[in-house]
């Protein structure tokens, strides 16, 4: 549907993209304000300074994709699957993980009871789990000297 479509700076508050087919898409600046992309394919897409607040994302496919700078604050990510996403995002306790699966590179920013702190590694997974998610952080790459 949306294949390599470009919807960057795209308003797509409140938007029903249930299921839709967001393969390298650019949604670069776009507003996703509580979007429904609920089992939506965002294998290599681009989420770069992205409002998705309050949006759902349930059992949506996020892999190889980038998200930087992207407001998840009140999003719904149950069952979501990701796979080596770059996943510099910003959540708080409204943020829904429950069975949120896969590995992302970090760190998030998580904003709690008016704090906000940055989670990254070992500590980003506890966090999640806490939150009934399972997802393994992966280490940035050191390159040889």
């Amino acid at each position: 549907m949306f294949y390599r479509a470009d919807l960057q700076s795209a308003d797509l508050t409140g938007a029903d993209l249930t299921g839709a087919d967001l393969v390298r898409a650019n949604l670069d600046g776009a507003a996703l304000r509580s979007a429904r992309l609920d089992c939506a394919d965002m294998t290599k897409a681009s989420l770069q300074g992205v409002d998705a607040s309050g949006a759902s994302f349930r059992g949506t496919r996020i892999m190889g994709a980038s998200l930087f700078g992207v407001d998840m604050r009140g999003a719904d990510l149950t069952n979501a699957i990701l796979f080596q996403n770059t996943f510099k995002i910003t959540v708080d306790d409204a943020t829904i993980m429950q069975g949120l699966t896969g590995t992302v590179f970090g760190p998030i920013t998580a904003f709690e009871g008016g704090l906000s702190r940055e989670l990254a590694g070992a500590e980003l997974e506890a966090w999640i789990a806490e939150r009934g998610g399972q997802v393994q952080v992966i280490p940035p790459i050191s390159m040889p000297n």
